[in-house]
């Protein structure tokens, strides 16, 4: 029995999402009570979205988990770059101006200072939680739905997933906490549509979720403290973001913008997707 495209898309998918699900499920059980919360969310996700996209690309695609994006070359590299320099840009600029106006302050905390052995495990952290969050929005699932109905039908319901996803974090907002968060999954989503491979939203991510702890705030509703200093706001919560940080804030809401410009302007380099290339080629 032959099956319609539009069939095969949706069983593509859905096998696809039951495996996240199943994954999570169950790297989220183990994980977290044997390495701690923040590293057992973020390796729960890497975890669960690499068995995912790995499974999927063998079963539909005979291909291998590199094929969803991670291709390795000069052009990854730049895509790389050009990511983690907006990201980090991006959120020094948010938290920076405040820094030199006078709208924050540092103040020294009494716990979180634990050296540069501190903030590497960190960071390495969150290049984890990144990537896995990137390899379960924008891998597989993303990528066959990209190819059949276009960008702007798939990557505007997989961003409202996007913010839905974050809406157990502590100190969540629905106001300006899902608009912003909804609107970094576009932004990403993007991202991959713009250079054809993951490395230069997982630039992005990353290079914002690095930055924020180093200056002393919270990341998507996670208190980080790893420096020894916290970013103390004179401002109210619509500015700085409140306790879920200032992805909650207007601040936000502004660089977004100009992250999209930055995004259409930047030389990236486009690469040819796997999961998105003809029948016939791929």
């Amino acid at each position: 029995m032959i099956q319609s495209p539009s069939l095969t898309v949706a069983l593509k998918v859905g096998i696809f999402a039951v495996l996240e699900i199943l994954g999570l499920v169950v790297f989220g059980q183990v994980l977290p009570p044997v390495v701690g919360y923040l590293p057992g969310s973020a390796l729960s996700v890497f975890a669960a979205a690499a068995v995912a996209n790995a499974l999927a690309m063998r079963i539909y695609e005979q291909g291998r988990l590199a094929d969803i994006g991670f291709a390795w070359n000069a052009s990854s590299v730049r895509n790389l770059s050009l990511g983690l320099g907006g990201g980090i840009l991006a959120a020094g600029v948010v938290l920076g101006g405040p820094l030199l106006t006078g709208a924050a302050a540092f103040s020294k905390v009494a716990q979180g200072e634990g050296g540069w052995s501190s903030v590497l495990f960190v960071l390495v952290i969150l290049l984890f939680g990144g990537i896995g969050e990137e390899m379960l929005f924008h891998g597989y699932g993303f990528q066959v739905l990209l190819r059949a109905l276009g960008p702007w039908a798939t990557i505007l319901p997989v961003s409202v997933l996007f913010g839905l996803a974050h809406s157990g974090n502590l100190n969540f907002s629905w106001n300006l906490g899902f608009v912003n968060t909804v609107s970094w999954g576009v932004l990403l989503g993007y991202a991959f549509w713009r250079s054809g491979d993951l490395w230069l939203p997982i630039g992005l991510h990353v290079g914002w979720n690095w930055t924020l702890p180093l200056f002393g705030v919270n990341l998507s509703g996670f208190t980080i403290k790893v420096t020894g200093y916290e970013m103390t706001w004179k401002v109210g919560p619509l500015w700085s973001g409140g306790e879920y940080g200032p992805e909650a804030g207007l601040l936000t809401c502004g660089i977004l913008v100009l992250l999209f410009v930055y995004l259409r302007k930047a030389p990236v380099q486009r690469q040819s997707a796997f999961l998105l290339r003809p029948r016939e080629e791929a």
